[in-house]
């Protein structure tokens, strides 16, 4: 089965057709990296770039990434080639299939079972191999709950800030920054609430999208810190300079994850016939609840996955 909360911190894309990226990225601390055969494949390299992906799947030395293929959307003629080649070729060594421009619940239909079908020919497990599904325009966006649910394969919805922008029209060429003349708020807020809304009603991950300015790492921590406040899991990042940022600004701080953990095991205890079952208590100047439970759970959640380690450990007082 997919693996819905697999750590995406950090969603590197590399061009398909590029062996040079791709082998760089190996090596590199992202959670996840994506091979794209969309936007970063001029078409004429297409071909070519899905054998070059799939060999360099097969090659292995990928250590815990998440290993994902962005294909060509449907509206296209490239997508049935680009998902029979890689999957055919490299089912056994893909975690997910990445589909851009998402409009519709059936594109996501289409895809699972397209899927399905090389699983069941190819002899692999049906149903392993996730779908990312990317939002871009405003359609999309209006069905991104029918979307979330489409297959069960959905494992994320992520943002796709450059053609959305296209798409409604926005007086703006700098992607990620607000738009000229909105000088109050955040221009993409409902849009970002919208995404995540989605994704947390059905248990899945919501993506942010790339910030163009690649060697502005103090703004992509701006734009990335406004997403992981209201709970995204992740951002894409298209340089390797801006991969340690995303893991910073998508992890806990080691006082909240400590506090989180902290949380965690008080209320096991307090609520334990040791305890003295009860179900409100003091942790130092804080009253912990259940809903204090569920709120630690999420940065605790987090931080494991993140791999952090505890730096100040709650203990039970003595008797």
């Amino acid at each position: 089965m997919v693996d819905q909360q697999r750590p995406r911190r950090s969603c590197l894309a590399v061009p398909g057709s590029s062996q040079k990226m791709i082998d760089k990225a190996r090596t590199l601390p992202a959670d996840q990296v994506f091979l794209d055969l969309e936007d970063a494949c001029a078409p004429l390299a297409k071909p070519d770039a899905r054998k070059t992906i799939v060999a360099s799947l097969n090659e292995g030395g990928w250590g815990d990434k998440a290993r994902v293929v962005r294909v060509n959307d449907w509206t296209t003629e490239w997508t049935y080639r680009d998902v029979t080649e890689v999957v055919e070729g490299a089912g056994a060594n893909l975690d997910c299939i990445m589909l851009p421009k998402v409009q519709t619940p059936e594109q996501v239909v289409a895809l699972d079972f397209l899927i399905t079908q090389i699983e069941k020919t190819m002899g692999y497990e049906v149903g392993k191999i996730g779908i990312e599904a990317q939002i871009e325009n405003a359609l999309g966006l209006n069905n991104v709950n029918a979307i979330a649910t489409a297959s069960p394969r959905v494992e994320t919805i992520i943002f796709g800030p450059a053609d959305f922008m296209a798409s409604i029209n926005m007086k703006s060429l700098v992607v990620g920054e607000q738009p000229p003349g909105y000088d109050v708020g955040d221009a993409y807020h409902y849009i970002l609430m919208r995404i995540l809304m989605a994704a947390r009603a059905h248990d899945k991950q919501a993506i942010d999208g790339p910030y163009l300015q690649i060697r502005d790492v103090e703004g992509y921590k701006r734009v990335a810190g406004r997403s992981a406040a209201l709970g995204f899991d992740g951002k894409w990042v298209l340089h390797p300079g801006q991969i340690d940022a995303a893991n910073e600004v998508f992890s806990p701080k080691q006082d909240d994850y400590d506090h989180a953990e902290n949380i965690l095991d008080a209320y096991e205890f307090y609520t334990s016939e040791a305890g003295g079952r009860r179900g409100a208590v003091m942790l130092g100047d804080e009253m912990i609840d259940e809903a204090s439970r569920k709120m630690a759970l999420v940065i605790s959640g987090k931080g494991r996955a993140a791999g952090m380690a505890r730096a100040n450990v709650w203990t039970p007082p003595e008797d």
